[in-house]
């Protein structure tokens, strides 16, 4: 089936089912899987693969525990609407245990829980959202009783997968800020083992979901690079497909906020724009579906590094981002110079350069077919002296 080709699936029954159950129609849903392929850089014919997992693939189980954190993971989740969220995880994945969105609570949570992971154990998704605090034997964070650093390890141990979604889960994020007084801490640091990071404060859902589809697929996690990120969405610099980066290129910069040059929407870099040093396709997905300009940078504000460890809450907003790529070159005109003015002294240098390039440009075009030399000044040799120079 994955040979034939997306076009092969249009008349497949199944199809048409799991686009009912998704609230999409067939060709808008088989669309959305030629989309999550091209997100996630798959190959030609990997969105007839993906279609066919979710549509008869076994759901995955996941259980989803909360930390240290402000639970915007969960909302961004929340905000996606290719699939929504109920169709997210009732037709995409089972959402087994998760603290916000469950009606349950206490001692039922936390049962919930217990028999989702002996069900399926060696088989489920764990996602973990927010930081662990470590100091004090994790006392400054308890769910049912138990330490984030107990029952992180506990759910870890059976899991066929650990996905640390949002900043704070994928390094410590806001809540390591120093003097970091509870010790937060990366999931991966606590398990003391590489784990899939999905950082971002938050996080874009789809970058989420394109890694939740692809372990249904596939059976196993995107590739990801020296920081457990996903390559598919955090392989490129934000300076890279950011709108501004014409006027960056161009020496345009914003230097205060509110200038003439942030109306005008020029680069930001100059107010502290972590968009050089910064992985994430922020420009390239945006968020909320809701168009053009849904990400900060195209609303005016500079990127903080969110998606980067040691950046994101720990480099002051407004400092220099350090340019991972090109560096703009010196000459580059003032930002403040008036747009279709020039003073009398440029204006007469002008004259003069055009003047002589006409003359120049008149001399050659009267020779041009005669087979006649144009006459080039006579070069001084470099061997000749001063005195030999003045004869």
């Amino acid at each position: 089936m994955e040979q034939q080709g997306i076009e092969m699936l249009n008349d497949d029954p199944a199809m048409e089912a799991v686009g009912e159950r998704l609230g999409l129609s067939r060709r808008s849903f088989l669309q959305l899987c030629a989309a999550m392929a091209g997100t996630m850089g798959l190959p030609a014919g990997a969105e007839a693969a993906i279609a066919k997992a979710m549509a008869t693939a076994k759901r995955p189980s996941v259980i989803w525990l909360h930390f240290q954190e402000c639970t915007g993971c969960s909302e961004s989740l929340l905000r996606a609407e290719h699939p929504t969220i109920e169709k997210l995880i009732l037709d995409v994945i089972s959402l087994d245990y998760h603290e916000t969105l469950f009606a349950a609570a206490g001692h039922q949570a936390e049962a919930a829980r217990e028999a989702a992971m002996k069900a399926n154990k060696g088989q489920y998704v764990l996602v973990v959202e927010g930081a662990v605090p470590t100091k004090e034997n994790g006392i400054y964070c308890k769910v049912g009783g138990k330490t984030a650093v107990d029952l992180v390890k506990e759910c870890a141990q059976d899991a066929a997968a650990v996905i640390a979604i949002g900043s704070c889960a994928s390094w410590g994020g806001m809540p390591s800020t120093p003097p970091n007084p509870t010790g937060a801490s990366g999931v991966a640091e606590v398990l003391g083992k590489p784990v899939v990071t999905i950082p971002g404060c938050p996080p874009n859902p789809y970058n989420f979901l394109s890694t939740v589809v692809h372990y249904l697929t596939f059976k196993t996690l995107p590739a990801v690079d020296d920081k457990g990120r996903p390559k598919f969405a955090y392989s490129r610099l934000i300076h890279e497909n950011c709108e501004r980066r014409a006027h960056f290129d161009a020496g345009r910069f914003a230097m205060k906020f509110g200038d003439e040059g942030h109306r005008k929407g020029y680069c930001l870099y100059k107010l502290g724009c972590k968009g050089p040093e910064t992985y994430g396709n922020c420009p390239a997905i945006l968020f909320g579906d809701v168009g053009n300009a849904s990400w900060p940078v195209a609303t005016g504000h500079p990127c903080i590094g969110c998606t980067e460890k040691g950046i994101g809450f720990t480099k002051p907003i407004h400092a220099l981002a350090e340019l991972k790529t090109v560096r703009p070159p010196v000459g580059y005109p003032r930002i403040v110079e008036d747009q279709g003015k020039v003073s009398f002294a440029a204006a007469a240098a002008l004259a003069a350069i055009a003047g002589a390039t006409a003359g120049a440009t008149a001399r050659i075009a009267k020779n041009l077919g005669k087979g006649v030399q144009v006459e080039q000044p006579p070069v001084k040799p470099q061997s000749e002296s001063k005195e030999e120079a003045e004869s």
